[in-house]
């Protein structure tokens, strides 16, 4: 990929922020705009390809980009719940096995919700969590793998926002990490895919108002709501996990 004169990126916006995040960050397809340049930025490759960055709603208009005209897809998180039949959602699946099994050049990068479309699409169960949600900034202890992947590190600190997990390693695929409510926590194929669970897009900011509208709708109680928020604010790695990306794309 590092010959094209830019990485074509199409995101795949398969939900939506909560209110006042969108109104000031826009949808995911712009989120995760700014969250790619600014990896780029920490990743100060002055060769690195530029950027072309589109953006798919394929929720609620269920449109798909054409692979002829991109290099990789990036899948946002999602309120829905992956293991779920709405027909936008077999759609997706079936559009990402296709990526993943009908050709080798576009390369699939999943986050929350997508990390679990891809496992769903390469044949594994995602299912509801039996240790409930998993949200605000927590360490996913990273594989031998997921060391050599992230320089060196033992952990990367991401903010989380789910309670639906992958429930095992899809063949011929590596693990990227794990937390002890979450034990595939991100996957890794060279040249195919990269997925975490965790939400490296997000801040303290977006999170915070997400946990309210959880437990505005008893989603949450109110002691996990004030443990959640306890570490809101902590040491996020999200950029990290951003140039791990760019390193992927660009191998």
């Amino acid at each position: 990929m590092n010959s094209k004169a830019s990485l074509r990126i199409a995101v795949l916006e398969t939900g939506y922020p909560p209110e006042r995040a969108a109104a000031k960050y826009g949808n995911y397809g712009s989120l995760f705009t700014r969250f790619l340049e600014a990896s780029v930025a920490k990743l100060a490759t002055p060769e690195f390809p530029s950027l072309e960055v589109t953006k798919w709603d394929v929720q609620k208009l269920e449109q798909y980009p054409s692979l002829d005209d991109i290099d990789a897809i990036l899948m946002s998180g999602s309120a829905s719940s992956a293991f779920d039949n709405a027909p936008w959602i077999i759609k997706l699946v079936e559009f990402t096995r296709m990526v993943l099994i009908e050709q080798t050049r576009v390369r699939i990068i999943g986050i929350c919700f997508g990390h679990q479309i891809v496992a769903r699409a390469l044949g594994v169960k995602v299912d509801r969590g039996a240790q409930g949600w998993e949200a605000s900034v927590l360490p996913m202890q990273l594989s031998p793998l997921g060391k050599i992947i992230f320089s060196g590190r033992d952990t990367l600190n991401l903010h989380q926002m789910h309670r639906d997990i992958v429930t095992e390693l899809p063949e011929g695929v590596q693990l990227l990490g794990s937390t002890p409510v979450c034990e595939i926590h991100g996957m890794y194929a060279p040249k195919r895919l990269i997925t975490v669970q965790g939400h490296p897009e997000y801040n303290s900011e977006i999170v915070s108002e997400i946990l309210q509208l959880r437990k505005s709708v008893g989603l949450i109680s109110q002691d996990m709501f004030e443990e959640m928020m306890s570490r809101v604010n902590n040491k996020h790695d999200g950029l990290e996990f951003g140039v791990a990306v760019l390193k992927f794309l660009n191998e």
